[in-house]
């Protein structure tokens, strides 16, 4: 049994219903969706003790540090996509690239390299980003919502499939870096399935931010230890990986600040689908592919592939943290009427090329531009979704990048550096919107989502998964809006993902039931065995909302609600 002390009260057990992790739950008071079922109950004790759902969400993005933590983390960043007392808001905790990055700085080196290495660790936004939701949204401060995350790392959690899974499949690169090694690797293995691991580390160090505060990590003495581990990456003697230094310094944390932005919104199916904007390119790519579906006479699963095919063109082409994205145009009604005249009964060449956001819209021009390949992207990150008695409600990505981020721990620190800088495209690539720059914020591909009817949530939802992030969204609402399934229908669904690229990657299962109907319109389809990880809130009125996460896959998810519904 998990026990939370919060803001020094004292201690209410987990509700015995709760104790076994289940994908889909109903009631009121509140709701909860994360991978992890530590999470959950952490961000739904917080909402049953009078947090609001900004409170849980920080708290329980806090805890998937230490259960997830080759997904997420206090040195990671992400997206969070809120609505609060009518409006939505959301904040760019978005990682940065150091001051000394340039336009070549990855340039020639492979990207497996890369991963491993100091020179992929951005300047970590997700405390920065945590301490702006709670001042702004919250009622809680950082130091108490980080108490349940202090407990987990400090008494342990137990581990799954997963966890031993990943940790497997990393075990030659944390073998090379000693810090990594000790934390992740005792006896020189994985952690067998079914142990408690602890992070005692982990737990000192959420322990010493919340009582320093975030500047401890913005300039302090953790930002300076975690500068000399970029700058110089405790390699494990005799390891012949080529660990590059990074360029990460002081005053780049210093200088780091999370960001309110605008979001992105288009009307759908009389709804409001509201998503981040650059640097994401989530809300950007989600909201032209539902602009372009809408827009056609009929929509399929064909349908759905090549819209999606074309909004990923014109991603790459577009959009980037730079100035000038044309993102009204993008999501403007006339522009995706003029891309959706090229999706016909077949499968268009590839690759597609982008389309011109340029405000005159009229036939069906030939696109006159080169399309851009779609870069790597790491394949995990996490998603929640928490909804609060009052009506906030919190869409939140958030990452570390690849799974096990760039695999250098902070020595004593227990804590993860993330890679997000493998992000931006390595180059040469003039024109790309998504080459590094100095301070600049690589391109990503979360998508946390609030859908509104009539100015009211009805929907959050959002996924890991690199750029299949987009797909699995759009797909899911898909499934939800157009193909009439339930919510947990629409994400226990088989997934299917076309990025502009030579060939769709799909699960088994929807090869198994999709796949000569598709080829047979000259889609080319490959098996990718799992594509995404999602939550999802829907609102059913009444104060009555349903919290679903997947069934099954990367071992099933956790829904909790505050007062569960009779049956």
């Amino acid at each position: 049994m998990i026990r939370l002390i919060l803001a020094g009260t004292l201690i209410v057990p987990i509700h015995p219903v709760e104790q076994e992790k289940v994908p889909v739950q109903e009631g009121y008071g509140g709701a909860v969706a994360t991978v992890d079922h530590d999470a959950s109950k952490a961000a739904v004790e917080i909402l049953r003790r009078g947090g609001n759902a900004i409170d849980a969400a920080v708290a329980a993005g806090a805890v998937l540090g230490v259960t997830e933590p080759y997904s997420a983390g206090a040195a990671g960043g992400g997206f969070m996509v809120i609505y609060q007392r009518g409006r939505v808001h959301t904040i760019d905790g978005r990682e940065t690239a150091p001051a000394a990055m340039t336009s070549s700085s990855l340039e020639g080196i492979p990207f497996e390299e890369a991963v491993t290495s100091g020179l992929s660790a951005g300047v970590p936004g997700a405390v920065a980003q945590w301490e702006l939701a709670l001042r702004r949204f919250g009622t809680m401060k950082l130091r108490d919502a980080l108490r349940p995350a202090i407990e987990v790392a400090e008494k342990g959690f137990v581990v799954d499939q997963t966890f031993h899974s990943q940790t497997a499949a990393n075990a030659a690169r944390f073998r090379d870096i000693a810090s990594t090694a000790k934390l992740y690797l005792p006896g020189g293995q994985p952690p067998p399935v079914g142990s408690v691991f602890r992070n005692p580390e982990l737990a000192d160090t959420y322990r010493q931010l919340a009582r320093r505060g975030p500047q401890w990590l913005y300039g302090g003495q953790l930002g300076r230890e975690i500068v000399a581990t970029v700058k110089n990456p405790p390699v494990t003697p005799g390891a012949t990986r080529n660990v590059r230094p990074g360029l990460m310094e002081v005053g780049d944390l210093r200088d780091y600040r999370a960001l309110l932005r605008e979001p992105t919104r288009v009307d759908y199916k009389g709804l409001q689908v509201y998503g981040m904007a650059p640097p994401s390119s989530g809300g950007s790519t989600v909201g032209e592919a539902l602009n372009i579906v809408e827009a056609l006479p009929k929509v399929g699963l064909h349908e759905y592939l090549e819209a999606s095919r074309l909004a990923f063109a014109d991603r790459g082409k577009y959009v980037g943290d730079l100035p000038g994205v044309p993102l009204r145009e993008l999501l403007s009604d006339g522009f995706a009427k003029e891309r959706s005249c090229l999706i016909g009964e077949r499968a268009m060449a590839h690759p597609a090329a982008p389309g011109s956001p340029d405000g005159s819209y009229s036939g069906c021009p030939a696109p006159a531009e080169t399309a851009t390949p779609v870069a790597d992207e790491g394949p995990e990150t996490t998603h929640l979704v928490v909804a609060d008695r009052w009506g906030t409600v919190v869409a939140y990505n958030l990452t570390i990048e690849s799974t096990g981020g760039n695999g250098i721990v902070v020595p004593g620190r227990g804590l993860l550096l993330n890679n997000e800088l493998t992000d931006f495209t390595f180059g040469p690539a003039p024109g790309d919107p998504n080459l590094p720059g100095p301070g600049k914020r690589p391109r990503s591909s979360m998508a946390p989502t609030i859908v509104l009817d009539e100015g009211r949530p009805v929907l959050a939802v959002g996924s890991p998964g690199g750029s299949t992030i987009i797909t699995t969204v759009l797909q899911i609402l898909l499934n939800r809006y157009e193909f009439g399934m339930s919510l947990p229908e629409a994400l226990a669904a088989p997934r299917a993902t076309q990025r502009n690229t030579e060939q769709t990657q799909a699960e088994q299962a929807f090869l198994d039931q999709h796949r000569a109907s598709l080829e047979a319109l000259g889609h080319k389809l490959v098996l990718n065995p799992e594509i995404g990880a999602a939550t999802a809130l829907e609102f059913l009125g009444r104060g009555r909302v349903q919290a679903v996460a997947e069934p099954t896959r990367r071992g099933g998810g956790s829904a909790l609600v505050v007062r569960p519904a009779r049956p």
